[in-house]
């Protein structure tokens, strides 16, 4: 079930007056419930196992020498603070389509700053910087889905 079928479901719930939904398929259970606040929502999100995608499997790569791929590891993990996601919704850089990004890279923010919004269940979430520091990278593209904890953006 992608995401514009349950918001279908919530378009249906709102106009049939519904307050519980419930659907199980084999390897697919969904529960909506209205009337919860922002904490048993995100609880509830963060109590989910995460989704299970097919993936092509990795070209087999030469064996290197130790020594040669401990530098390779450690250039992968990110350099500096990570934001991360608060919730799981659709990320946005912008209030709106004609508007400028929040940040961009190299902007030096605040704690407290605005910085993204996250769309969950059609509400728009304003996500403050929870620390102050430089913007390095913005490592999500603009209306992509995340999952609660992905690194939004990477700080100097």
């Amino acid at each position: 079930m992608d995401h514009n079928e349950i918001r279908k479901i919530v378009e249906l719930m709102d106009e049939h007056d519904l307050s519980y939904f419930h659907i199980e398929k084999e390897d697919f259970n969904l529960k909506l419930k209205k009337g919860l606040d922002t904490e048993s929502i995100q609880a509830a999100f963060a109590s989910m196992p995460a989704p299970q995608y097919a993936t092509a499997p990795a070209p087999v790569a030469q064996a290197a020498p130790v020594a040669a791929s401990a530098p390779a590891e450690a250039a992968a993990a990110p350099a500096g603070k990570t934001i991360d996601s608060p919730m799981v919704g659709t990320f946005y850089c912008k209030p709106s389509p004609d508007s400028p990004n929040f940040v961009e890279v190299g902007d030096t923010i605040s704690e407290g700053q605005t910085i993204c919004i996250i769309e969950a269940m059609k509400v728009m979430n304003e996500i403050k910087a929870e620390t102050s520091g430089t913007v390095t990278s913005i490592n999500v593209d603009e209306a992509t889905p995340v999952q609660f904890g992905d690194a939004l953006f990477t700080l100097s």
